[in-house]
């Protein structure tokens, strides 16, 4: 079986490195001139899917926005990553589970078993119960050629407090989780399964990815603040293994899809300018 860096790794090589969300919050349904309600939640899901699902490498649906809708809106969500797969797009779901024992092992199986509805390619998940309580969803990923995205240094400030508080050996929280997930991604080739979650908007981390040989997921871009060029600050001599990700940015040109298709365009170019240029 294929695994996730394999394919992740060959997605962005043939449309760009791009990762574009798929977040209907109230503010964009109401900018898209739909009510936000489960109808309003379906068109704005189709629209992206119809725009921007044969294009983007990757698409990530932020899952508690169609949870608050229910049943109803798990089912879009379900009909969504249905979508996504048949247009060659590589599923991200960003729902930062995290738990120990019987717990997780039931988040891995709703999102990385093949015979679940709402199974995708690859999860964003917390690490804050321990690295290896996430055992689970590893394990599981690997076995059906799936991927973890984990939770490292993020761009929201109350992050900074857990993520850089010092450990007993003198690492911070953040570089542990850093280099575990390094071992788990040691002699992949052409990429491991098994990645990081590292804001663009944090500026020099002060923290070595050199090892890490996995996917840097780098959400932040665009409305949040952060801009292309602040990568190289960010990631350094890590750029290869970036994967940028934006929502607003890109969301915020729909409803024409069209007009969606040129934002992502957009957003990729600007992005392949600066990894290119590493």
């Amino acid at each position: 079986m294929e695994s996730f860096g394999a394919r992740l790794h060959r997605a962005v090589t043939e449309r760009g490195p791009l990762c574009v969300g798929i977040d209907p919050h109230p503010g964009l349904l109401a900018r898209w001139g739909l009510d936000d309600d489960v109808r309003g939640l379906d068109r704005f899901a189709r629209t992206v899917v119809e725009a921007l699902g044969d294009r983007v490498a990757v698409v990530k649906p932020q899952s508690a926005f169609f949870e608050r809708f229910g049943s109803q809106g798990v089912a879009i969500l379900e009909s969504t990553i249905r979508q996504l797969r048949d247009a060659g797009s590589i599923v991200l779901l960003d729902v930062k589970r995290g738990d120990i024992g019987s717990t997780v092992a039931a988040y891995a199986s709703a999102y990385l078993d093949p015979s679940s509805p709402l199974h995708v390619d690859a999860v964003t998940a917390s690490p804050y119960l321990g690295v290896g309580s996430l055992a689970p969803m590893f394990e599981l990923a690997a076995a059906h050629g799936g991927g973890v995205f984990v939770l490292a240094l993020t761009s929201n400030p109350e992050g900074a407090a857990v993520q850089r508080a010092r450990t007993a050996d003198g690492r911070t929280v953040a570089q542990t989780v850093i280099d575990e997930i390094s071992q788990l991604n040691a002699g992949a080739e052409p990429l491991g399964s098994f990645g990081l979650v590292v804001g663009a908007t944090i500026g020099d981390t002060g923290h070595d990815l050199s090892r890490v040989n996995g996917p840097l997921l780098a959400p932040g871009l665009g409305a949040q603040g952060a801009t292309a060029a602040d990568l190289r600050v960010v990631f350094g001599s890590s750029l290869p293994a970036v994967l940028p990700s934006y929502s607003r940015e890109v969301l915020n040109a729909g409803p024409d899809a069209a007009a969606l298709r040129a934002a992502a365009q957009r957003a990729a170019a600007d992005c392949r300018a600066v990894l290119a240029a590493r």
